[in-house]
Parts: C-alpha cells; structure tokens; sequence
C-alpha cells in the first residue's frame, strides 16, 4: 500500500476521524441489538461487541487488499440475523440449553459467527457473488424491512426509561412504569436528528441528535430529575471475546445436538451478509471504482468475520453512511480506514468508560431514526408505483409488494433459520414465476406499421387493407421449456386463419436452450401445414442465433426468410402480400405521369419537367449520394429501388427508407439546399429522373404553374409521410 503525501495525510485523517465519530455509536446500538435476548448485564457487552467488529474487520480487510475508502461496521440485516439467532438459543427447548449455561450459549454463538465467515469467504473463492446478485429484490427488501422494524420496537424499553430490560411486546402491560421525562428525551433527540440537516447542514445529524439529547438527559440529571430518566449503557464485567469461553470445554452430548442450528444459522448468516455486501458495495463505490470486485469483497469480508469472531466481535458489512462521510471529508486511501480503526481502539481501550455513560434513552432514539431511514426505499417506491401506475402493470407490483410482507412477516413471527431458507425458497419460486411469463414482449399487426421501403398509392392502400393479415411478435428474455410452450400456445391463438405471415422478432431473447429452439422450429412447421409463413429477425452473430443454427431452426425456416431487423421482415412479408395480389411494381421503366407527386399535371406540364429533368442511371449496389454531400438534386425512381442508410459508428448502418418506382428522394435539396441527412445506395440497377435546383429555378421561371404543382405534390409527399410515421410511433407506444 502507498503511503499519502502530507496535504493526503490531513484529508484521510480527517475522513477517518469523523467516519469513526458516526461509526461508533452505530456500532454499539447495533452491538446491544445483537445480545438483547441476553439481558441488561450484557448491554456493554454488546455494545463492546459492535465496536470490535468495526475495528477488526476494517483492518483486515486493508490487509486483504482492500484499496478503496470502504468504512466497515455492523449491518442492520445481520444484526437482525444474530439476534434472532440467539434469541433462539436462549429459549432452546434442548435440555442443555434449558440449564442456562450462558458460557455454552456464547460459545455457539461465536462458532455461528466463525463458520458463518468461512462461508461467506466460501462464496467469494467460488465466485459466487454474482449467483447471489440474482435473489429478487422483494426477499431482500422483506429482510430489511423486518430488521428496521425489529430494530426500533426493540428500542421502546429503553425509550420508555425502564431499569431493567422489558421485551417490546410486554411494554404496553408495563405501561404504569414508563417514565415521561425519558419518552420526552428520546422525542427531542429524535426530532433534532431527524431535522438537524433543515437546522445545521453541515453537521451530521447522528452527532446532532446525540449531542442534544445526552445535554437534555444530563441537564435533567443535574436538575435532581435522575429518577425519572433511564439507565446509561454501562459497563460489563467480562470482555467479549470467543478464547474467553474456551475454559469451558463442552462435551461431544452437548455441542452434537447444537451443529444443526450452528451450521444452518452460519449458512443463512452468511447468505444474507453477502447480499448486504454486494448492494452495499454498488451504492458506496465512486465512480472510479473498479466493477466486478464482488467476489474479492466476500473473500476479505468472510475472513475478517471471522477474526472478528475471534476478537469477540460480531459480523460486519459495509458501513454506507460512514464510508460516504470518510470520502466526503476527502479521504482517497485506505490509510482513512486504518485510522478509522484505530480510533476505535482507543475508545475501546481509553474512552469506553466514557462512552458507556451515553444514555440508553438517547441511543435508542437515534437508533430509531436509523431504523425508519433503514426502511427499504425500493418497498415504498413499490407501493407509489401501485397507486399511480395504470392496472395492467398492477398484477406483477402487487405480487412483488405481497412477497416483501410475506418475507417480513415470515422472518419476525418464525425461527429466524427458517425464515431465512423460505426467503431462499420464495426467491427460487419468484424466479420460476418470473421465468414462466409470456416472452411476447408486444404483438401488433402491420394495417397501420409498414416498413421503410416506400409505395406507391395502389401499394398503400392494399397494404392498409389487407396488412392486419402480417403478424409481428416481439419476444424478450430467456426462452426455455415452460415459456417456450407458453409462447407455441399464445402464437397458435393469435395466429388465426386471418395471419398470412407471422414475423419473430427474437433479437431481444437473452438465451434459448435446445427445448427452445425445438419449439420454435415446431411453430414454424404448424404455420407452414396451415399454408402460412415464417420469418426470424435475429441478431446472426449472437449466441441465439448460433443457438439456432446448430439446432437446425434457420434451414428448416429457410435462410431467405432470417432478417436483421424487423423493418426488413415486413417488408418481405408485404412484397409476399402484394405480390400475391398482383400490385407488384412492373419491370417496365414507369412514365412520368404515373409518379404520385406529379399527379393532376397535364401532359404539357410532363413535358416541361422532361426538358429540365435528365435521365440517369445506377448499377445495383452503386452510391447515389453519401451522408453530408451537398444537396441539390431531387430524384424520382421510375425504375428498380433505392435505400436510405444511416451510417453507424460500429460500420453497421440502419435502414431508413427504400425507395420503389413512383416515389421519390433527395427533395429536401429543393426546399432548403441543405446537407443530405443520409447516405442513398441502388439495391437494384436503378433508373431516375433527377431535377437540380438550379434546373428547378429555370422551370420555376419558365413554367410557375408546373413547379407549384412539383412542390405541391411534395408536400403532399411529406405529409403522408410524417401521418404514417405518427401512426406508426402510437401503434409502437400504445
């Protein structure tokens, strides 16, 4: 590790100094979380706890080669798992553990920890991170929301002043002992947290909160209201520590019973600390973090826990407030992070007594503004968007808001390992659900959606009429057994006798395993049976594409009907439509008169433009004119066609327009004389009859009747057009 430059040491010892400031007191809270089930005496215990897992697990993971500013302290969702961990152990109905031996009790903890971190690391070595990143955000969101809830009911024994602890759910037949003065205190210190940035911006509001409801509780205490106020954290009499607990050696009758709940809780510890990780290392790394890191992340999270574990400390995560505080306060190594640590050990070591004289009151209701600020933002998000979106996006929103409840409620009245593996199994049920929806991402006909090749009005109009009969189908994400038979039964429905054509687009399918691809060469022979074709728009170099190939699916389909692009599908379907119904374009060179912008000129007017206009003509595959030529040629095809590209950056190009016999290109150049917009190249040997703007000016003073007619008709043009595009967009949008 690189050391900093002086005017750096200052920046990350401010930053480390600070983060410690904020990571302390969080730390503690969540340490006196963890050992609640334990009873008042454990309090400092806890709060000790919390500390060591700060200090040890930051350090070890600048050991383990953490570069970054990452600040590293206890997590509200592993927290919850340890307490619910040993609140179980605690009220075990084995026999041993009805005796009370708390040296026993502590010792399994402290191994759920241990093996816990092992695991954790596990996952990291075998590249696990990414698989965890797939469990579905309402299992997570459930956890969360569980924990934050726990965590600020949890804390109304020590809001309401009692002197000895008193579970949440007995406070209200406890009411007639709840002291007013130690509610009031905990109100104010909740209120000037929660408004500090509104009151001072610049102060953060864990300090605010802390500072003024430790001044009021003291202020009081001086007053002679001591009485009427609840206890401060106080000291214990033992050090946490696992070697602690190593005096007392069980016998194999005693820790065999315990190895189901200490591996499946270290199992269902481990998971949730490595999802907490994953999310919390997207939303603290800047934005010249390196991506992909995940896997690292377990590895040196998991082996720190377990030095923690060691140290007496509980698991740890990653610290998203602390750590945005050490890089707002210009800390840029992790030499900030090691001073964070070491500032922790001097209040373990010198400032602990000091410290543990913070009010409980107080504590507690800064711990109760984290939890409400630890509600899952995504789960409130879900419930706006239910009420504000329109029903059709309701059903999957609303399944989505029943598993967060379903996870919450689950991990608060169950035993905390089961809850846990049923969140797993309800992700793995979501999953499947998910899975087995539609892959029809949107389905439209092409009555009103024409491709770009551009026809003439005979050709329009039939294609208006008759174009419901061109189905297109879009399908997106993975395509395996159960949604490609969904997808074979929703294309049998909609693929009536009415369908002439039906058109895949699966250039949005993620993957498609070898049931898939069956089932699609299955759907292509049953449209063929039925006299109906079937055309692929798919990306040829992907994986599906090879995927289809290999499975026979382009040959049994045939190769002249696989596109690029759904654009191209269409107007292969159209060209099959029309020709089927004989309005194919004529292989004759179309006169004049029949081209649609120079409709209603009489024959003089014909002859007029023939004098300006001159013929030429193109080879297929020729370049009429390239993006950004200067424009002052308008064409009109009277044979072969014509396509507009737009060039890309990659050297691929998209097609905007094709050009038949009878309609025309290149008119803006009459209009504005501007730049052309696209590159135009001849897809058959092409003939035009091409009108210069300076040939158009001559007419314009030769024949004026003729040109107001020529740029009538282009209007006219261009106003078809953009109703057509307009169309287009709202049947796409709708």
């Amino acid at each position: 590790m690189s050391f900093p430059r002086l005017p750096q040491w200052r920046d990350d010892l401010a930053g480390g100094l600070v983060s410690a400031a904020l990571a302390v007191p969080l730390a503690m809270g969540f340490g006196m979380f963890a050992f609640v089930s334990l009873g008042d005496q454990y309090f400092g215990y806890g709060a000790m706890a919390g500390l060591y897992a700060a200090m040890v697990v930051g350090i070890a993971s600048v050991i383990l080669g953490d570069r970054t500013t990452t600040v590293y302290a206890p997590r509200i969702t592993t927290t919850f798992i340890l307490g619910g961990l040993l609140y179980h152990l605690v009220h075990s109905d084995a026999e041993l553990m009805r005796r009370g031996n708390q040296d026993l009790i502590l010792l399994a903890f402290y191994a759920i920890i241990l093996l816990g971190g092992l695991f954790q690391a596990l996952f990291g070595l075998l590249r696990l991170g990414s698989l965890l990143r797939f469990t579905p955000q309402p299992v997570m969101a459930g956890f969360q929301n569980a924990a934050a809830l726990l965590l600020f009911l949890v804390q109304l024994g020590n809001v309401s002043g009692f002197d000895q602890t008193v579970a949440f759910t007995r406070v209200a037949s406890h009411w007639h002992e709840i002291k007013p003065l130690s509610v009031a205190v905990a109100a104010i210190t909740f209120v000037a947290m929660w408004r500090s940035r509104a009151l001072v911006p610049k102060i953060p509001p864990l300090f605010v909160g802390l500072g003024a409801g430790t001044a009021l509780y003291f202020g009081l205490v001086a007053l002679g209201f001591s009485s009427h106020l609840g206890p401060v954290i106080g000291m214990s009499d033992t050090k946490p520590a696992l070697l602690s607990h190593f005096g007392y050696v069980p016998q194999a009758g005693e820790i065999i019973p315990l190895l189901p709940i200490i591996i499946g809780g270290a199992l269902a510890l481990a998971i949730v600390a490595a999802l907490d990780a994953l999310l919390c290392a997207r939303l603290v790394a800047s934005t010249a973090a390196k991506s992909g890191d995940g896997d690292r992340l377990l590895v040196r999270l998991g082996l720190g826990n377990m030095l923690s574990a060691g140290a007496g400390g509980i698991t740890s995560g990653i610290n998203i407030g602390a750590s945005l505080s050490n890089r707002a306060f210009g800390a840029k190594t992790p030499a900030s992070v090691l001073i964070n640590a070491i500032a922790l050990v001097v209040v373990l070591l010198a400032a602990f007594p000091v410290v543990s004289h913070l009010p409980r009151v107080v504590l507690s209701a800064a711990i109760m503004v984290i939890a409400v600020q630890h509600i899952d933002p995504w789960s409130i998000d879900l419930v706006h968007r239910i009420r504000t979106h329109a029903a059709r996006h309701r059903g999957l929103m609303l399944l989505d808001l029943l598993m967060v409840v379903l996870v919450a409620v689950l991990a608060i009245t169950m035993h905390i390992l089961v809850a846990v593996f049923l969140g797993i199994v309800i992700a793995m049920a979501l999953f499947v659900v998910r899975m087995s929806r539609s892959n029809i991402r949107r389905s439209y006909r092409c009555d009103t959606i024409h491709s770009r090749r551009a026809r003439t009005p005979d050709e329009i109009a039939l294609l208006e009429h008759n174009g419901a009969s061109i189905l297109v189908l879009e399908l997106q994400g993975p395509l395996f057994f159960g949604s490609a038979e969904m997808l074979s039964r929703e294309i049998d429905d909609l693929a009536t006798r009415d369908t002439r054509s039906a058109i895949i687009d699966i250039r949005r399918v993620t993957e498609i395993d070898a049931t898939g691809a069956r089932i699609l060469a299955e759907i292509a022979a049953a449209l063929k049976r039925s006299d109906r074709a079937l055309a692929l728009a798919l990306t040829r170099k992907g994986e599906v594409g090879a995927r289809l190939q290999e499975a026979g699916v382009i040959d049994a389909i045939g190769a002249g009907r696989i596109f690029d692009d759904v654009d191209r599908a269409i107007e292969w379907a159209e060209d099959e439509l029309l020709r089927a119904r004989r309005v194919a374009a004529a292989d004759a060179e179309l006169p004049l008169r029949d081209v649609d912008v120079l409709r209603g000129l009489l024959p003089p007017g014909i002859a007029a433009i023939e004098t300006y206009a001159s013929r030429r003509t193109y080879r297929s595959g020729e370049q009429i004119f390239s993006q950004g030529d200067p424009g002052r040629e308008l064409f009109i095809v009277t044979k072969g066609r014509a396509s507009a590209y737009l060039p890309q950056e990659d050297g691929r190009s998209i097609r905007l327009a094709t050009f038949a016999p009878g309609t025309v290109f290149g008119e803006l150049a009459i209009l504005d004389a501007g730049k052309r917009s696209a590159t135009v190249v001849a897809d058959d040997d092409v003939v035009c009859a091409v009108l210069s703007a300076s040939d158009f000016d001559e007419l314009s003073r030769n024949a004026p009747a003729v040109a107001i007619k020529i740029l009538t008709g282009l209007g006219r043009e261009l106003s078809g057009r953009l109703r057509r595009a307009n169309t287009t967009i709202h049947q796409l949008e709708s």
